[in-house]
C-alpha cells in the first residue's frame, strides 16, 4: 500500500520510575523504532517540568507524548503544583477530547511525593510500592527493579540503572542508551 511506510506506528521504549529513600528516579533509554528499523538512538524520553519539580517520561508517539507534555505542564500551573490533580485532569482531558483521545503514548510522573502513570483511557495508577514502568520492555525492567528493591540495599538509581541494562539485553526495542533525572 503505498505511504504505509510513513503510516507505521513508532513503538517500544522502556521507561521506569523508582524511588527509594526519599529519591525518586525516571529513566529511559534511548531508542526509537519504526516498524523493524531503528530510527534514533539517542532520543530523550523523559524530561522536567514545573521548575524541575516534576519528573515526566514517556512511551509511544513522540508528537502525541511531546503535545502530552506541554498539556500537563499548563495542568500543573493550573493547579499550583499538585500532582494528582494535574494527572487526574489530563486524564480527563485526554479521553474526552475528540483530538486528544486518538494521541498514542502512556506518561510517567513524579514529584518528590507520588508516581502515576496515565494513560489516554482515563487511567492515574499510582504504584503500591513506588516503582513503574511503561513500554515494550517495560515489565522486564519492572521486574528486575522490584527484584532488587526487595532483596538489596541498592539506591534508586543504581536500581533503576541496573533494570534499565537487563530490560535493553531483552527487549529489541529497547537500547543502552539511558538518561536519568532524579529528585
Amino acid at each position: 500500500m503505498p505511504g504505509q511506510a510513513q503510516r507505521e506506528r513508532i513503538h517500544g521504549t522502556t521507561v521506569l520510575c523508582v524511588r527509594r529513600d526519599g529519591k525518586v528516579v525516571i529513566a529511559g533509554d534511548g531508542q526509537v523504532t519504526m516498524g523493524h528499523h531503528v530510527m534514533k538512538h539517542t532520543a530523550r524520553k523523559i524530561r522536567r517540568l514545573f521548575n524541575d519539580k516534576v519528573l515526566a517520561g514517556f512511551a509511544g508517539s513522540t508528537a502525541d507524548a511531546l503535545s502530552l507534555f506541554e498539556r500537563f505542564e499548563g495542568k500543573l500551573q493550573e493547579h499550583h503544583g499538585n500532582l494528582a490533580k494535574a494527572a487526574v485532569e489530563l486524564a480527563k482531558e485526554w479521553r474526552k477530547d475528540r483530538a486528544l483521545r486518538h494521541l498514542e503514548a502512556l506518561l510517567v510522573i513524579a514529584d518528590a511525593k507520588s508516581t502515576f502513570v496515565v494513560s489516554g483511557d482515563g487511567d492515574v495508577i499510582e504504584p503500591d510500592d513506588g516503582i513503574c514502568a511503561i513500554g515494550s520492555g517495560g515489565p522486564f525492567a519492572l521486574a528486575a527493579a522490584r527484584a532488587m528493591a526487595k532483596h538489596s540495599k541498592m539506591s534508586a538509581k543504581d536500581i533503576a540503572a541496573e533494570s534499565m541494562r537487563i530490560a535493553s539485553e531483552i527487549c529489541i526495542y529497547t537500547n543502552n542508551n539511558f538518561t536519568f533525572e532524579e529528585l
